[in-house]
């Protein structure tokens, strides 16, 4: 999507600080012993009072208001039964639709104190990658330089990126043009960003595997190695001025 006016441009603020605050209240929820269930159940409400719609629900039908992926999970994990333990590298992937603007989010942290440290590793460096990644994004640079600061980023913590988990554009739907934004250098790719372009960028940094594979559901991806995963995404929109987070709260 292209932002050409000022009311598109606060649907999609007023969508994304919806996504946000609920990622928000879902992290700081997310101690020793609650289920994943549990954590779902708070999107539930929260997207009610704020008359959202799930994306995954509205648009796959997805067996939960938002994807809370933990340890072997990478992405799309479905909420359940499951219970968080201190340690758990846990991830939040929040998306939603209000009045037909979407917003896309996710978060990876770990639960009190990692008994791992490369699950905290990851955390920090998909952050970075993130950083990283803003610094490219203005009108007339080109797509693929997102993908090139975030490898760059992993390259130099020694550890790798998910290549087949991508960012895309959103907007008007969760996914539309351009298809991909990726988490390395494809030098094909010739598209420029213009003023206005909505896009979703997460960087997705793992401890070793460079590709996912589908998990113990139909939903769930997981990587064959057990490699740590961590996930930064935001929705951000291309202005003259830099990124525009819309799903950041100051």
């Amino acid at each position: 999507m292209i932002v050409k006016t000022n009311e598109e441009l606060q649907a999609l603020k007023d969508i994304g600080y919806i996504c946000a605050l609920i990622r928000d209240k879902m992290q700081e929820a997310t101690v020793p012993g609650i289920t994943t269930k549990e954590l779902d159940d708070i999107a539930k409400e929260l997207f009610e009072q704020h008359g959202a719609l799930s994306a995954p629900i509205h648009d796959e039908n997805f067996p939960g208001q938002t994807c809370i992926s933990v340890n072997e999970e990478v992405a799309h994990g479905i909420p359940g039964k499951r219970v968080i333990r201190e340690g758990d590298l846990v991830n939040i992937d929040v998306s939603a639709l209000k009045n037909g603007y979407y917003a896309d989010t996710g978060i990876s942290f770990v639960v009190g104190e990692a008994d791992n440290p490369m699950k905290q590793k990851v955390c920090d460096v998909a952050l970075e990658a993130f950083d990283a990644a803003m610094t490219k994004v203005k009108p007339g640079t080109k797509l693929s330089q997102i993908g090139k600061a975030v490898h760059a980023t992993a390259r130099k913590n020694d550890v790798t990126v998910i290549k087949n988990l991508t960012g895309h554009g959103v907007g008007q739907s969760l996914h539309e043009a351009p298809s991909h934004v990726m988490n390395y250098y494809d030098p094909k790719d010739k598209t420029l960003l213009k003023e206005g372009t909505v896009i979703a960028v997460e960087p997705f940094i793992s401890s070793n595997a460079t590709f996912v594979t589908e998990g113990k559901n139909e939903w769930a991806f997981e990587t064959k190695d057990k490699s740590y995963v961590a996930q930064i995404e935001h929705t951000v929109i291309v202005t003259k001025d830099g990124p525009l987070l819309t799903t950041k709260i100051d």
